[in-house]
């Protein structure tokens, strides 16, 4: 085989890759927990194509999900940290996060529910832990040790899913409220941080 047809290999395996996330994205935002056999059919795949991509519908669920978002949340990320007030910063990203997250809402109710029905090990990227730390970075040195990977973890609570589940489904909350009780909790939680340093 030669380079560039080992090359075109590559490009239609990603093509059938992505012909397959979306299929599976339309069925999940429309409410269903497709199968693989259903999300080939609607992506116009063969079955037996698919499930060698994806044995189980949950996996490919989950990375749809994941792939619908990830490169918003990277270039939301990376300009949410350039900002000289890294408390600033971090409040932002948080508000920008639960913005997107209520965006895709759908996806991200199915997520945590096909994340929440696996064995027990973590099956969540860590994406927001990472931007919150480099949207904070500049404050590492003024905190406590320790202290700096508490209020970042602290902080991945407010950017998520089950922020949204929380402050909408149990508290009653409208975006605006949410946005601005989000904000509010990351400038308490960064003041602190800094007391204590």
């Amino acid at each position: 085989m030669s380079s560039q047809d080992s090359k075109e290999r590559v490009r239609q395996k990603q093509r059938t890759r992505n012909a397959l996330l979306a299929a599976a994205r339309e069925l999940l935002t429309s409410g269903r927990q497709p199968t693989v056999s259903e999300v080939a059919d609607h992506a116009g795949i063969s079955r037996a194509t698919a499930y060698r991509y994806y044995s189980a519908p949950e996996v490919l669920a989950q990375e749809a999900i994941l792939d619908a978002v990830a490169a918003q949340f990277e270039g939301l990320a990376a300009g949410m940290t350039r900002g000289d007030d890294p408390a600033r910063n971090a409040e932002d990203l948080v508000a920008a996060v639960l913005r997107m997250v209520l965006a895709n809402e759908a996806l991200f109710r199915t997520f945590l529910t096909l994340a929440s029905a696996g064995d027990g090990r973590p099956t969540r990227g860590g994406r927001r832990v990472r931007w919150i730390g480099a949207a904070l970075e500049p404050l590492a040195s003024r905190l406590l040790p320790g202290d700096f990977d508490r209020l970042v973890n602290a902080l991945s609570l407010l950017a998520g899913i089950e922020t949204v589940v929380v402050l909408k489904d149990v508290c009653g909350l409208d975006p605006d409220a949410m946005e601005n009780t989000v904000r509010w909790m990351t400038r308490a939680l960064v003041a602190q941080a800094l007391e204590a340093g």
